[in-house]
C-alpha cells in the first residue's frame, strides 16, 4: 500500500511512522522547507497528568507508551521519562492537588503528593518556597525542535519513505490523489491531510463546517540553566487550565484565589521543561479571539520570569528566544481530534489543540487501525 501524508508536523509524521511500521510506502509532503508550526513551537511535553478523565486520558497513556518505544529506537527524539512537579503555595492550591489524588485514575497518572523536602530531593533545582508538590510520574518529554527531523531520518532509512518539502497541495484529484503547486499529482491508496492550523483554502473547501478553532500562544527559551532540572515544573495556575483538575476544589480556588491580573488576562499557566542542551522552555499564554495580533506582548513574559524565578529560588538565565505559535483545536463532538473521511481514500486529521505533541502517536495509531492499514 502507498500512503500520501500532507503535512510535515508531528501529526503527519506520526501517520507516516504508523504506515511505514506496517510495511507500507509513504510520501510525505510539506509546504515549507521544514515544518514550522505548533509541532516545533511547543514544550515537547508528553503531558499525561492534565488530561481529561476517560478517552482523552486513555489516548494520552497509550501515546506515552508509544513515545517511549519510539524513543528507545530513535534516541535523537530525546525521550526522557522525567515526570513533572506542580508546587503548591496556598491551602486552596493544596486542596486541588489532594482532590486529584482522590480520583480513581490517580494511579494510572502516577500522581503522588510530595512534601517540600521530598520534592526538592527529586528536583534539587526547586529552591523556592512552597508547601508541597503534586508529582506526576507518567509525564515525559521529547525534543520538539528536532523530533520530526529524527523521525524522518529513521523513516528514510527504511527505503519506503520520501519527504517532499516546498510543495503546497492545491487540489484533491478524484480518490486517493492530490495535486501540488508544481502541478505534480501524487497517487496512493490513501491520503492523510494533517495540515495543522492551516485551515483555509483547500481544507475549507473540502470541509466547510470544520469544527476547529485556532489558539495562539507565547513562549520563550533561556540560556542553559547551569544545573539539571530533573522534572518538568508547572505552577498551580495549570490546575485552572487542564481538565483533569475540574471539581469543587478547583471551583473554590477560582472563586477564592484570583490569578494575577496579567495571568488572568492572557489565560496563563507556567510550564517549564529543560532541553537537552540545558536551556529552559517556558510558557505560556492562550489567545482564542481571531484575528490574532501579529506581535508578542511583554507583560506575560515578565510574569513567567517572575513565577519561574520564585519556584527556582534564583534568577533565570538570559532569555535567548521568544516566539508565538498557533495551533488548531477541535470544537466538535470528538474531544481529542477532528478526524473525518472527506471522500473515499482521503481523511482529514486536525485539531488536537495542546494535546498534539502528547497524543500524536496514539492519534495516528487510531487512524491506521480505523483504515485497516
Amino acid at each position: 500500500m502507498r500512503v500520501i501524508v500532507v503535512g510535515g508536523g508531528v501529526i503527519g509524521t506520526m501517520h507516516a511512522w504508523q504506515a511505514v511500521e506496517r510495511g507500507h510506502e509513504v510520501v510525505q509532503i510539506e509546504r515549507e522547507a521544514e515544518a514550522r508550526g505548533a509541532s516545533l513551537r511547543n514544550f515537547g511535553l508528553v503531558w499525561v497528568g492534565g488530561r481529561a478523565q476517560g478517552p482523552e486520558l486513555e489516548v494520552a497513556l497509550r501515546a506515552r507508551e508509544l513515545w517511549e518505544e519510539i524513543g528507545a529506537r530513535v534516541p535523537k527524539v530525546g525521550f526522557r521519562a522525567n515526570g513533572s512537579l506542580t508546587p503548591v503555595r496556598t491551602a486552596a492550591e493544596l486542596a486541588v492537588a489532594e482532590a486529584a489524588l482522590a480520583r480513581e485514575d490517580a494511579g494510572a497518572r502516577g500522581f503522588k503528593l510530595l512534601s517540600t523536602t521530598e520534592a526538592r530531593a527529586l528536583n534539587p533545582a526547586l529552591r523556592g518556597e512552597f508547601e508541597a508538590a503534586l508529582y506526576c510520574e507518567r509525564d515525559a518529554a521529547v525534543e520538539s525542535r528536532t523530533a520530526q527531523l529524527a523521525l524522518r531520518e529513521a523513516l528514510a532509512a527504511t527505503g519506503r519513505y520520501t519527504f517532499l518539502p516546498g510543495r503546497e497541495i492545491r487540489d484533491v484529484v478524484g480518490e486517493n490523489a492530490v495535486r501540488d503547486d508544481h502541478g505534480d499529482v501524487h497517487r496512493g491508496d490513501h491520503v492523510i491531510l494533517a495540515t495543522g492550523a492551516w485551515l483555509s483554502g483547500l481544507i475549507r473547501e473540502l470541509d466547510p463546517e470544520l469544527p476547529v478553532r485556532k489558539v495562539r500562544l507565547q513562549m520563550m527559551q533561556t540560556d542553559p540553566l547551569g544545573e539539571e532540572l530533573t522534572t518538568t515544573v508547572a505552577d498551580a495556575d495549570s490546575f485552572r487550565y487542564y481538565p483533569a483538575y475540574t471539581g469543587e476544589a478547583l471551583d473554590a480556588l477560582n472563586s477564592g484565589q484570583a490569578q494575577p491580573e496579567v495571568a488572568a488576562a492572557h489565560k496563563m499557566q507556567l510550564l517549564m521543561v529543560q532541553r537537552l542542551d540545558g536551556s529552559l522552555t517556558i510558557g505560556d499564554t492562550h489567545e482564542y479571539e481571531h484575528p490574532f495580533a501579529f506581535d508578542t506582548v511583554e507583560d506575560p513574559y515578565e510574569h513567567l520570569v517572575k513565577v519561574a524565578g520564585e519556584l527556582l529560588g534564583r534568577p533565570l538565565p538570559k532569555i535567548r528566544r521568544r516566539w508565538a505559535g498557533v495551533y488548531a483545536q477541535t470544537r466538535g463532538t470528538d474531544p481529542i481530534v477532528h478526524r473525518k473521511r472527506l471522500r473515499e481514500g482521503v481523511t482529514l486529521v486536525t485539531g488536537p489543540g495542546g494535546r498534539g505533541m502528547t497524543c500524536s502517536p496514539a492519534i495516528a495509531e487510531t487512524t491506521a487501525n480505523s483504515l485497516g492499514w
